[in-house]
């Protein structure tokens, strides 16, 4: 009994960090801030389209992949800030490859919104 105490306590500390982190993402990049906007108006479009729960789990899936590369990018900049306080040019390859990758996914997010909520939305006001 007593493991198991430990282990729901540990939990309930590890979902802190998390929580933490997230509001440190949301207080700190205004991208991300950009990011809960777009995906807040896809899910309200989504639901008005009435969406099939496939394409809910796609688009669900999609938001979660921007948010994650924006969270990794914010935790790259922090370390790289940290290990490298004065400029450095790898410290620059490391901040650019993050972004770029928060960049490829806000990109296919856009790409996938428009697979998804496209050809309902025409047939919304054209069919």
């Amino acid at each position: 009994m007593k493991s198991f105490v430990v282990f729901v306590v540990s939990r309930w500390y590890a979902f802190g960090h998390a929580f933490r982190g997230w509001w440190y993402v949301l207080r700190t990049q205004q991208n991300a801030w950009v990011h809960a906007v777009a995906a807040t108006l896809v899910f309200i479009l989504a639901a008005w389209l009435q969406l099939p729960p496939r394409d809910w789990a796609v688009l669900i899936l999609t938001v979660a992949m921007v948010f994650s590369a924006e969270f990794i990018n914010t935790a790259i900049e922090a370390v790289v800030d940290l290990a490298s306080p004065v400029q450095h040019p790898l410290a620059k390859v490391g901040k650019d490859v993050g972004a770029g990758a928060v960049l490829i996914a806000a990109l296919a997010s856009i790409l996938i919104g428009l697979l998804i909520l496209g050809p309902p939305l025409w047939f919304k006001f054209f069919g």
